[in-house]
């Protein structure tokens, strides 16, 4: 019966609604002997959003993006850090409240930044990122940060950065000592990009990935190949990400 309602569930979602009238528009077009050409980019369309809006092929393409990073530490590894550094994730404001608030990437960063500073009692969690609210998301970041036990001392804010490669830039102005270990907290999807730019200036950088777009199959195995908004804005992220990579290697940095 719960399987039932998970797959009624599903049908409420605007990218399966949309899916269902563009493929009534394909049948209507096709019986009301239009062009071939309108037909042939109407089913074009049809088959590129139910690709990109179902579970499997968002799954595909999450873990080509992240392979690198769904592994497991070698038994018995010791591994320290110096500095954990996590990179904001976006955030917004809300007027009437006159509040600013972490987004979702933001939020889980942090979380497991503070976590990995915690379990590796690294010396320093530094936040990073500027944003565009009232206040920054380094400080936001550094005000949950103390909110989940970590000392304020212990914490370093910088807040100029807008980008991946200027993340790394601004870090590199607050620690001299370019051998220290540095544990690298942002998603899986960011993190090759993030991890080339910080190599630039570090020697020692270890990724600790704080979420993944790929997840291993569960739930309603029906429900996986019925089109949903959240499969296309993974794809979305995963493409913006290979543009960014693109974007990158053009400009050298």
């Amino acid at each position: 019966m719960d399987q039932i309602y998970d797959v009624f569930k599903s049908f409420v979602d605007p990218i399966f609604v949309i899916f269902v009238l563009l493929l009534i528009s394909f049948f209507i077009c096709l019986i009301g002997g239009k062009k071939k050409s309108g037909v042939l980019v109407l089913f074009l369309a049809i088959v590129l959003l139910y690709g990109f809006s179902i579970a499997p092929v968002s799954n595909y393409l999450s873990y080509k993006l992240e392979k690198d990073y769904i592994t497991t530490h070698p038994v018995g590894e010791k591994i320290t850090f110096d500095v954990i550094v996590v990179l904001g994730g976006g955030l917004y404001d809300i007027q009437p409240l006159n509040k600013t608030f972490p987004g979702e990437a933001t939020t889980v960063r942090l979380v497991h930044a503070v976590r990995m500073y915690k379990e590796y009692n690294a010396k320093y969690l530094v936040c990073s990122g500027k944003g565009n609210s009232k206040i920054t998301e380094a400080a936001l970041m550094a005000q949950m940060a103390e909110a989940f036990g970590v000392p304020g001392e212990r914490i370093r804010i910088e807040a100029k950065s807008k980008n991946t490669y200027e993340h790394a830039v601004e870090f590199s102005k607050i620690f001299v000592d370019k051998s220290i270990k540095i544990g690298l907290v942002t998603s899986a999807f960011h993190m090759k990009r993030s991890e080339i730019e910080f190599r630039k200036f570090f020697s020692n950088v270890r990724a600790l990935p704080a979420s993944y777009l790929y997840a291993s199959p569960q739930g309603t195995p029906a429900v996986r190949f019925i089109p949903q908004s959240q499969w296309l804005l993974n794809n979305t992220l995963i493409f913006r990400e290979y543009v960014g990579r693109l974007w990158y290697s053009i400009k050298g940095v």
